[in-house]
C-alpha cells in the first residue's frame, strides 16, 4: 500500500513537472513584445511563471484570490492563468494596459489583452470593443471565452471568470482584475475564442 502511495505521488510530481515544462513552449507570439500601435510600448518579454496545477477539469479560485489551473489544462490556459494571477491586485487604471502589456493598474480590456498575450493569443492591446469585433472568432471556447461589447471586456477562463467588474459578486476584493467566483449572464456581450482553444 505504501509503495503504491508512493509510486502515485512519483507520477503526480513527474506530471506536474512536465506540465510546468510545457507551459514555457508558448507561441512566439507570447515571447515577443509584438507590435503595438504607434508610439506604444510593448516590449515586455518576460511571462509570468506558471500557475500551480490542480486536479482536472475546471481552475479552482484560491483564498488569496488567485486561481489553480486545471491538470489537464494545455500550457497556453497556464499561461493565462498565470498571467491572471500576476495582476490580480492591481487596482483599476481607465487606459492602463494599453500603452504596453506592463502597468501599475489595468482597465477592463487591457487586463483582457494582458492575460491573452501571456497566452500566446495576442500581440497588441486592444479595446473592449475590438475584443468583441475583431479577436478570434464567434463562440464559446473550450478554454477561454473573452465576452465584449462596446464599453466593457472579460473573460472566462478554464471555467472562472476573470473581470474587473464585481458584476454581481458578493466576494469583494476591491476594483481591478479580479478571480470572480459568481459566474455573470454574458446578456449584451459577444462572445468570442481563440481557435483551438
Amino acid at each position: 500500500m505504501r509503495d503504491t502511495l508512493s509510486r502515485k505521488r512519483r507520477l503526480a510530481m513527474a506530471g506536474a513537472t512536465t506540465l510546468c515544462v510545457l507551459a514555457f513552449a508558448v507561441p512566439a507570439a507570447a515571447q515577443t513584445g509584438g507590435s503595438g500601435p504607434p508610439g506604444s510600448t510593448t516590449t515586455d518579454t518576460t511571462s509570468p511563471a506558471p500557475a500551480p496545477v490542480g486536479p482536472p477539469g475546471k481552475a479552482k479560485i484560491r483564498k488569496d484570490g488567485t486561481a489553480v489551473a486545471p491538470a489537464d489544462a494545455p500550457a497556453q490556459i497556464q499561461s493565462a492563468i498565470a498571467a491572471a494571477n500576476a495582476i490580480h491586485t492591481l487596482p483599476y487604471i481607465c487606459g492602463g494596459g494599453h500603452r504596453s502589456f506592463a502597468s501599475s493598474g489595468y482597465d477592463c480590456s487591457g487586463a483582457v489583452s494582458y492575460v491573452l498575450h501571456a497566452a500566446g493569443m495576442l500581440s497588441s492591446p486592444m479595446t473592449s470593443g475590438s475584443l468583441a469585433s475583431s479577436w478570434g472568432v464567434p463562440g464559446k471556447g473550450r478554454w477561454i471565452t473573452v465576452y465584449g461589447n462596446a464599453s466593457h471586456a472579460y473573460m472566462v477562463i478554464a471555467g472562472k471568470r476573470f473581470d474587473t467588474s464585481s458584476g454581481g459578486d458578493r466576494w469583494n476584493q476591491g476594483s481591478g482584475p479580479r478571480w470572480r467566483k459568481q459566474k455573470r449572464k454574458p446578456v449584451g456581450f459577444t462572445g468570442k475564442y481563440f481557435p483551438g482553444f
